[in-house]
């Protein structure tokens, strides 16, 4: 009886330790281009790029890292007639469920505003895309997780969205 409890009590031990090794090891991180702070599960890089939504040019910056597989986002942009932000965010986000093939059947939206889709890549790998998008002023933000199904949970989904906090 003494062996089955140590048994029991060493697969419990290593199950906790694995448990509590991080596989997210968040951040606070800051963007240099735009008014934001939010958690981030590893190191981000920021990148810039000219786009044009609805006929309108603008800069997007991408503040993003990778981790377990899954990626973590912050898109953001500064859009000089006020007029035009929500034209900006539904571009933003038909743009973001077109790209993992969502549909009115495979997208929802949460209760909390967010957008859920269970899409896939153009390999064909199912995916899950969780994405916020807020308007500040003139700033437009895209906050987006993307990854496995299987891998992408409601507690980081939650860390990641609930995070994230404009200046």
């Amino acid at each position: 009886m003494k062996i089955v409890t140590k048994i029991v009590f060493i697969s419990t031990v290593l199950l906790f330790a694995s448990a509590c090794s991080p596989k997210f090891d968040w951040r606070e991180t800051r963007s240099n281009e735009a008014p934001f702070a939010i958690l981030m599960p590893g190191k981000a890089v920021s990148d810039g790029k000219n786009l044009q939504l609805e006929g309108i040019d603008i800069k997007m910056t991408m503040l993003a890292t990778e981790a377990g597989g899954v990626s973590f986002a912050v898109g953001s942009t500064k859009i000089d007639d006020p007029g035009k932000t929500g034209l900006v965010m539904e571009a933003m986000k038909k743009g973001m469920i077109k790209n993992v093939q969502g549909t009115p059947e495979n997208t929802r939206t949460t209760t909390s505003g967010e957008i859920e889709v269970h899409g896939k890549l153009r390999n064909g790998e199912p995916v899950l895309m969780a994405a916020r998008f807020v308007i500040r002023g003139p700033w437009v933000y895209q906050i987006v997780i993307l990854g496995p199904e299987k891998v992408v949970s409601r507690d980081v989904i939650d860390t990641f969205m609930t995070s994230f906090k404009t200046n």
